[in-house]
């Protein structure tokens, strides 16, 4: 057993809040470990500071050598196990080894990388980060891409594993993997031990025991506000009292100044004691709900159209090498459907909607059109560099529009002036999301639009769409959104 250990941590970027401060944990490497919080809390940055790739104060120990994933290749167009061999020392049966204990086909070995589809990647990455048995392993999003089954299949792989950090906003995945969690949360880390039910179960004691508290301190600030006010008022009217007129016409009563000055004296005393102790029901209330995540609904540019069908698909069939991807499929795309397209890994969901954006380079059989539309494509992979301002240039956007959202999507204001390219992928993939919604469409076709967001931000965009009600065609692999957001649901499936 050995323990990696972070003592008096700090860092920050150029110019950006510090992400840590002063932070001291002790990790031990036999732990399955979820690491969990918001985009841009810091995730993927304390993996980095793990792999000593970023400069920082205080101490960082890992006394044992360390993996990453997703692990960078630099020649995807190779075959896989040559892409995979470029990247890192292994031998090929030590590969095989880890991809039958994931069931995939070795076949994918011998076809190019860039070939297999998003989950198919994944999977073959993941079997080349457990060949080495004697390191510890850092793995960030693995579930992106991949299907409901596979999400099954690496979770149930990863239990057999001695120790790992995994970076995931999958809930089940993160439960069935992990036995500790550190969460990022806004104001504090907090070590758990337990999966992400057990973290999520006493965050959301924490956040209900702290607005219990913060309405309680409301009702004692106004109360108390009350309160002083009216013994400034009183003590105000006594003042007058003391140094108005002393007789008053027609009473014949004289005013004792003395008393009315001390008992004066005495209500202000108490005003400024009652002032004091608001203040610190104030300082008090500063320190609660500063955990608590809040978000705000999306805009999403639709605009209506006239045409009776978006998408006509008849009989359908893409493939490569003359070996068809699936059975054939029809299905059309009316106004206000949200049609998902789904089936396993591999099956070639995302190559139906290349073939609708014309950039399909495999065998094309059927039917598959549309009329002249204004489309919002998102893609898997994000591909934009360079400033926001310019990125909006290009793609002809509204630049406060993308902002908003952006900044709905919590993305923090200091991050506007970083390049794109620079931004941890979960940033990145926001910018991608921000520019779909923000342009004018009749049609959203998007490839899973939930990759790389933390669960706030899922639900988020649900809301959003059930809100704006947009026509689309998608595809994604989490079930509950699936539920929550589409009308229709076409099924890809193998060929006969």
């Amino acid at each position: 057993m050995s323990t990696i250990s972070l003592q008096h941590l700090s860092f920050n970027y150029d110019g950006q809040a510090p992400l840590f401060t002063d932070v001291d944990l002790n990790l031990d490497t036999t732990w399955h470990l979820g690491l969990v919080g918001r985009n841009g809390r810091g995730k993927t940055t304390l993996m980095r500071l793990l792999q000593d790739q970023l400069d920082y104060t205080g101490q960082v120990q890992v006394p044992v050598p360390l993996t990453y994933f997703p692990q960078p290749l630099a020649d995807p167009s190779q075959l896989t196990l040559y892409a995979l061999q470029a990247a890192n020392d292994f031998e090929q049966w030590q590969l095989e080894r880890e991809m039958t204990l994931m069931g995939l086909d070795l076949d994918l070995l011998w076809r190019p990388y860039q070939d297999l589809s998003g989950g198919e990647q994944t999977k073959v990455r993941l079997a080349l980060l457990f060949t080495d048995t004697t390191a510890f392993a850092l793995i960030d999003e693995p579930t992106n891409h991949l299907d409901k089954a596979s999400r099954q299949i690496v979770a149930t792989y990863l239990k057999q594993k001695s120790g790992f950090i995994v970076i995931s906003h999958d809930r089940d995945f993160l439960d069935a993997t992990c036995d500790h969690t550190l969460a990022l949360d806004r104001q504090q880390i907090s070590l758990y031990q337990g999966n992400y039910s057990v973290y999520a179960q006493a965050k959301a004691q924490q956040d209900a025991s702290e607005q219990a508290e913060d309405q309680k301190l409301r009702k004692d600030i106004h109360r108390l506000e009350r309160t002083a006010a009216q013994k400034a008022r009183w003590s105000q009217s006594r003042e007058r009292d003391k140094y108005g007129d002393r007789h008053i016409k027609g009473s014949g009563a004289v005013y004792d100044t003395g008393f009315i000055g001390a008992r004066a004296a005495r209500v202000m005393q108490k005003r400024k004691n009652l002032e004091r102790r608001m203040d610190r029901e104030l300082e008090a209330k500063q320190d609660l709900l500063q955990n608590i995540e809040t978000v705000a609904p999306l805009q999403i540019n639709t605009l209506p159209d006239h045409h009776p069908v978006f998408v006509h698909a008849d009989r359908v069939q893409l493939g490569y090498d003359d070996q068809p991807l699936f059975a054939p499929v029809s299905f059309d795309v009316r106004p206000g459907d949200r049609i998902a397209l789904v089936g396993p890994n591999g099956i070639g969901k995302s190559s139906l909607l290349h073939a609708l954006a014309g950039h399909f380079d495999g065998s094309h059989n059927g039917t598959l059109t549309h009329p002249e539309l204004r489309i919002s494509w998102l893609a898997q992979q994000n591909q934009a560099q360079g400033s926001l301002n310019a990125f909006a240039t290009k793609h002809q956007l509204d630049f406060q529009a993308l902002l908003n959202n952006l900044k709905k999507l919590g993305l923090d204001r200091a991050s506007f002036t970083t390049p794109i390219e620079h931004l941890s992928m979960g940033q990145q993939k926001k910018v991608a999301l921000a520019a779909a919604l923000v342009t004018p469409a009749n049609l959203c076709v998007w490839d899973e639009p939930l990759n790389y967001l933390d669960l706030y931000n899922q639900d988020q965009l649900a809301d959003s769409i059930l809100s704006s009600q947009p026509t689309m065609l998608f595809v994604e692999h989490d079930q509950a959104f699936i539920d929550r957001v589409a009308t229709k649901i076409v099924t890809l499936t193998p060929p006969r």
